[in-house]
């Protein structure tokens, strides 16, 4: 995810520096980058963890004769998905492809064949550099004031007025333009805020409360989140959580412009939109 640096405008070759704007700094992009590949990599190996037992329950204890809140599975020549007591046939797509008869197939999994063993391997290393890189990342962002500067709501903002109206902005495919675009607007700032500061902590505090060698030296993680299965459930969601951020992020890039969007997260400048000719 990009971050905003203060603005230092350019001249092109033409002497015109209205537009063009330092929005992206390097340790914020250096992050980005390295935290889309890490959390990708996650994603498809505990797509191979999961595929060992594709059932998740609430509690201290779960197995195959447990109830299960959601199961993703093959019955005879059909995939299907369970959840609670709806289910649907996912023929093709999970439980059951022509490819795999594992719950997720092997062309969303690290690695692309069912080995947990290699698995495990990818996702426990990858975990290391997610905590490390969210660690560098939040200090950072307090020293450099990134944080209060750039990602934590102002008073303005935090009003429900205010975040209604930038949810009918968004609706209407209506983004911030001219100087209003050097900022995140609420939405964005949310939707960070809780990437950093929810999601990932919860997804490594959760991973940790599934390893009996760390429940040794931290038992208070199976009371905190109520079990191990419990953990793996929150586990679970989470990921699913990281997918739907990653997809409504790829489409908010599509649709404000990808190729300004690219530019700023690759070289930190950015070319201001122009103002709407409806807002003049």
């Amino acid at each position: 995810m990009d971050a905003i640096a203060s603005p230092v405008t350019l001249q092109d070759s033409s002497g015109n520096t209205e537009d063009l704007v330092y929005r992206t700094a390097l340790p914020v992009r250096i992050w980005h980058w390295i935290n889309a590949i890490t959390i990708f990599v996650m994603l498809m190996s505990g797509a191979t963890i999961f595929n060992a037992h594709p059932r998740l329950y609430w509690g201290k204890f779960g197995a195959n004769y447990d109830h299960a809140w959601l199961v993703i599975g093959k019955r005879g020549a059909e995939g299907f998905v369970r959840l609670g007591e709806f289910e649907i046939v996912t023929t093709g797509f999970l439980g059951l492809t022509p490819y795999s008869s594992k719950a997720i197939p092997p062309l969303l999994t690290i690695p692309g064949y069912y080995s947990l063993a290699e698995g495990r391997q990818w996702h426990f290393f990858f975990a290391w550099v997610l905590m490390l890189s969210l660690v560098s990342f939040v200090v950072y962002s307090i020293f450099s004031r990134h944080l209060s500067r750039d990602l934590v709501l102002s008073s303005e903002e935090r009003k429900l007025s205010h975040l209604w109206h930038d949810i009918k902005e968004h609706a209407r495919l209506r983004f911030p333009t001219g100087a209003a675009a050097r900022a995140y607007n609420p939405l964005q700032k949310i939707a960070y805020l809780g990437v950093i500061f929810v999601l990932i902590p919860l997804v490594i505090l959760t991973g940790m409360t599934m390893s009996p060698t760390l429940n040794a030296a931290f038992p208070w993680l199976l009371d905190l989140f109520g079990g191990r299965q419990s953990a793996r459930s929150i586990h679970f969601l989470c990921a699913t959580g990281f997918c739907a951020f990653i997809l409504i992020h790829l489409l908010m890039v599509l649709l404000a412009g990808p190729c300004n969007e690219l530019r700023s997260i690759l070289t930190g400048w950015y070319r201001l939109p122009k103002p709407r000719k409806d807002s003049l």
